[in-house]
């Protein structure tokens, strides 16, 4: 869990920096942007390559009953309602305005357009199913 509370600070510097990167220069942020790709794409290999490596089997299981691995489950929901909440909420921000916009045209496709607004709202059903059973199985 602290190693999340550490990261965070970590990854939304990382993001500033891209987009302050991506604002100030136009195709020679691409290049570096395609570098720090590769290069996270490598350390990404090799940290997977020594985590899948060491240790048997049941003594990663052991350590990892032992270690609290039900607060894995509930941050895996958390990020689960998090990102379907988010989608939704831009998916239902396009649709519910090209749906009025329809709507000030036509009064007539009121039902068509409800129906495409509840379909992105779908999105956020399907994150909040994958979280009951996330924390189901916690």
């Amino acid at each position: 869990m602290i190693t999340w509370l550490l990261a965070l600070p970590v990854i939304v510097a990382g993001f500033i920096a891209v987009r302050l990167l991506l604002r100030r220069s136009g195709h020679k942020a691409l290049w570096w942007m395609v570098g720090a790709d590769a290069v996270l794409l490598v350390a990404a290999t090799v940290v997977l390559t020594l985590a899948l490596g060491g240790g048997s089997a049941q003594a990663a299981t052991t350590a990892a009953q032992d270690s609290g691995s039900g607060s894995a489950a509930l941050i895996g929901a958390a990020i689960a309602v998090a990102g379907s909440t988010i989608g939704a909420g831009i998916a239902v921000a396009y649709t519910g305005a090209a749906a009025l916009a329809a709507l000030s045209e036509r009064p007539e496709l009121f039902g068509r357009a409800m129906v495409i607004v509840g379909l992105a709202e779908g999105i956020a059903i399907y994150g909040l199913v994958v979280a009951v059973i996330l924390v189901g199985k916690a």
